[in-house]
């Protein structure tokens, strides 16, 4: 199945990309300066689930189709682009998630984080083509485990995002403390917040097939 060579460059290699500043570390980020440390992580547990579609799709020959279909891929990338300009546009407008009595940020809904981050990253038509085009550079594609290989590598590759993200999440979510005691600045994040993520849907927009 797999050679030590393969391992040791898809490690090096996995590793490079997880550390390179993306959406989905652009994205935790946000949940964690908004919300706090918890927030953020649960966010990265999201998009880890989320990924873990893009796997099994690529597994089961999905992604196939979306990277060959234009149509398909043009569907995908605006579902996910709409939904991201929708989150940014509700974090402007609603009412701010601020105790007005207490002055401090009101607790987040984690299951509802939670579900954002799967979806966010699952109607992500750049990584299923992200897949289809990086893991199959360290397996056997004639071998007859190929999809044993392809699911082990890209479940590797999410887990260390992953954890990657988390840490992410940890560090930047200290921040939190700081808005508490400074609620006007809070109510101004949370306005960013809103504008990161609609840069972002905008961004998925704008993809297209290379």
């Amino acid at each position: 199945m797999f050679t030590f060579q393969h391992l040791y460059l898809f490690f090096i290699a996995s590793l490079l990309l997880n550390l390179t500043p993306g959406n989905d570390m652009l994205y935790v980020a946000s949940r964690s300066i908004s919300q706090g440390t918890r927030a953020g992580i649960v966010s990265a547990l999201g998009i880890f689930v989320g990924c873990f579609v893009h796997i099994l799709a690529a597994v089961l020959g999905i992604s196939i189709i979306i990277a060959k279909s234009a149509y398909a891929f043009e569907i995908v990338k605006f579902a996910g682009a709409g939904y991201l300009i929708y989150l940014g546009i509700k974090s402007i407008i609603t009412k701010p998630n601020v105790d007005t009595k207490n002055e401090k940020p009101i607790k987040a809904n984690y299951w509802k984080l939670f579900k954002q981050g799967v979806i966010t990253n699952a109607l992500n038509p750049k990584v299923a083509i992200f897949f289809l085009s990086f893991l199959p550079q360290f397996i056997d594609v004639a071998s007859p485990y190929f999809k044993v290989q392809l699911f082990t590598l890209g479940a590797w590759f999410d887990i260390q995002g992953s954890l990657l993200l988390i840490v992410v999440a940890c560090i930047l979510g200290k921040t939190k403390d700081f808005f508490k005691q400074n609620p006007k600045v809070w109510l101004i994040q949370e306005k960013i917040t809103g504008f990161i993520l609609i840069g972002l849907g905008i961004k998925i927009a704008l993809l297209t097939k290379k």
